[in-house]
C-alpha cells in the first residue's frame, strides 16, 4: 500500500525528464511491498481481506481500487501532469466518464471535427437519453467559443469538448488560447454558478507531444488502447483530472461517479498498458520522424489530393504544431484521387465537392498494400490504415463527413515502426495500383 512518502516521490517525479517519467511514474514501486517486484504485479483478486470490521485498508473490492489498476493511473496522472487519473474499460468509457459531469438541460460544446465515436456517444446517448444540449462549433474560430457562453443560453454551457490533433484530419487547437478563453468566461460568471470546464482528448498526442493540463485544461482523456499501450493487444482509456483547476471539487466529483458507474479497467488491461508506458517516448520519437519523412514524400504525389500532416508547411496549423507539440504525430491522413481510368466515371463538379464513390480507387490502393494493415484502431507498432468513412466515421452521415472535409477517399494512416523506406514503397506501389 502507498503511504504520504509515495504520493511526495511521485509529485517530485512529474519535473523529470518525459523519457524517464515514461518508465517510473505513479507508486508503481508501492505495489509489491511484499517482494519488491520491480514491474507491479497483475492482483486479478476481486476482493481483498480485511483485518477488522470496519478497517478495510486502501483495498477492498477491485472495482472500487485495485493495486495494479492504482500503479497505472497514479502514473497515467503524473506522465499527464495531473492529481487524479480514473482507468476506465475503453477510451469511450473515458469520455462518457467526462461527459457524466454534465447535468441535463446543461450545454457541451463540441468541435466539431471530432471522433465518430465520440459524436455517436453525444447523439444517441447523452442528447437523445439525458436531455444534454449538444452544440458542434469550429474552436479553431478565434470567438466562437465566448459569442456561445454569452448567447441568451450560455449559462447552461458547462463543458467544451477539444481534440487535438483530430481524428482523422489532424487539426490542431491552441490549447493555450482555450484555456485562456474559459477562465475568462468562468471569471464572468455570478457567484455559486457551474463553472465551465475544459475537456481535450489527448489520444493521438499523448503527454509526450503535449500536456494540455499545462494550459488550463481541466480534464484529460486517453483511449489508451492506442500509443499508450503500444502494441494492439489491450483496450483501455484514461481520464486525468487537473489538480490547478477552476472547480476545487472536481477531483471527487469524478471519484464518485468513476465509483458508481464502475466502467473500469481490468488489472490485466493496466498491467498492459503500464507495461507500455515505458516505451512511449521510444516508440513516438521513432514513430514521428518516419511519418514526417513519409509525409514530406507523399506531398508531392500526383495520385493524392491531399496530404494532412502538421509538420508540413502547406499544414494550416503548422506553426501551432511548432508551438505546441514536440513532433508532429505518428498518423497521417491522405485523400486519394479517384480512378482516372474510368472504372470510377464522376463529373468534375461531384469530385469538387467531394460526393464521389470511388471505392475502386480505395480497394485497389489497399489491396496492393503489403505491410500497411487494413484495421480500426491505431497507435501500435505495426503500421495501419483505416477508411474513415466506412471505419472511424461509419456512424456519421456522408454530408455531414464531407460537410468537415472527411470524402471516400480519405485515409488514415498510423506509422509504425518499421523501417521508413520499406512503408513508403509499400504506399508508392499502392498509388500506382489506382
Amino acid at each position: 500500500m502507498s503511504s504520504p512518502d509515495d504520493a511526495n516521490q511521485a509529485k517530485r517525479q512529474r519535473h523529470v525528464a518525459m523519457e524517464t517519467l515514461c518508465i517510473h511514474a505513479g507508486q508503481q514501486v508501492a505495489t509489491d511491498r511484499s517482494f519488491g517486484a520491480i514491474m507491479p504485479p497483475i492482483y486479478m483478486a476481486t476482493s481483498f481481506i480485511q483485518e477488522n470490521l470496519g478497517e478495510s485498508g486502501e483495498f477492498c473490492y477491485s472495482r472500487s481500487q485495485n493495486p495494479t489498476r492504482h500503479a497505472y493511473e497514479t502514473a497515467m496522472a503524473d506522465l499527464e501532469g495531473g492529481e487524479y487519473c480514473a482507468a476506465t474499460a475503453s477510451g469511450l468509457a473515458a469520455v462518457k466518464l467526462a461527459l457524466d459531469l454534465v447535468a441535463p438541460g446543461e450545454r457541451v460544446l463540441v468541435h466539431d471535427s471530432v471522433y465518430g465515436g465520440t459524436r455517436r456517444l453525444l447523439e444517441t446517448v447523452c442528447k437523445a437519453r439525458h436531455g444534454i444540449h449538444v452544440d458542434y462549433v469550429d474552436l479553431r474560430q478565434p470567438d466562437v467559443l465566448e459569442a456561445a457562453c454569452s448567447s441568451v443560453n450560455g449559462n447552461k454551457v458547462r463543458l467544451v469538448w477539444a481534440e487535438s490533433p483530430t481524428n482523422p484530419l489532424l487539426q490542431l487547437l491552441d490549447l493555450g488560447q482555450l484555456g485562456s478563453k474559459v477562465r475568462k468566461v468562468n471569471l464572468s460568471r455570478p457567484a455559486g454558478a457551474s463553472k465551465v470546464l475544459l475537456a481535450v482528448d489527448n489520444t493521438f498526442a499523448t503527454a509526450f507531444n503535449q500536456r494540455p493540463l499545462e494550459y488550463g485544461v481541466d480534464l484529460v482523456v486517453l483511449s489508451s488502447s492506442k500509443f499508450i499501450g503500444g502494441h494492439s493487444d489491450m483496450i483501455g482509456g484514461a481520464l486525468v483530472v487537473n489538480d490547478k483547476g477552476n472547480q476545487p471539487d472536481l477531483v471527487e466529483q469524478v471519484k464518485q461517479i468513476y465509483k458508481a458507474v464502475g466502467a473500469v479497467a481490468s488489472p490485466f488491461d493496466c498491467y498492459m498498458a503500464l507495461r507500455g508506458m515505458k516505451t512511449l517516448a521510444l516508440r513516438m520519437e521513432r514513430q514521428a520522424e518516419t511519418a514526417l519523412k513519409i509525409a514530406r514524400a507523399l506531398a508531392g504525389e500526383p495520385n493524392l489530393l491531399e496530404v494532412h500532416y502538421p509538420l508540413l508547411r502547406d499544414h494550416r496549423d503548422h506553426e501551432l504544431c511548432a508551438k505546441q507539440m514536440r513532433t508532429g504525430g505518428c498518423v497521417i491522413c491522405i485523400r486519394l484521387k479517384e480512378d482516372v481510368s474510368g472504372i470510377v466515371a464522376q463529373t468534375e463538379d461531384r469530385r469538387e465537392n467531394g460526393t464521389n464513390d470511388s471505392s475502386e480507387a480505395v480497394r485497389r490502393f489497399i489491396g496492393a498494400l503489403r505491410i500497411f494493415a487494413l484495421a480500426e484502431s491505431l497507435g501500435g507498432v505495426e503500421s495501419t490504415v483505416n477508411h474513415s468513412a466506412t471505419m472511424s466515421h461509419a456512424s456519421m452521415a456522408r454530408e455531414q463527413r464531407v460537410k468537415l472535409g472527411i470524402f471516400d477517399t480519405t485515409l488514415r494512416l498510423s506509422i509504425g515502426l518499421e523501417a521508413a523506406e520499406d512503408l513508403l514503397a509499400d504506399l508508392m506501389g499502392a498509388l500506382k495500383a489506382i
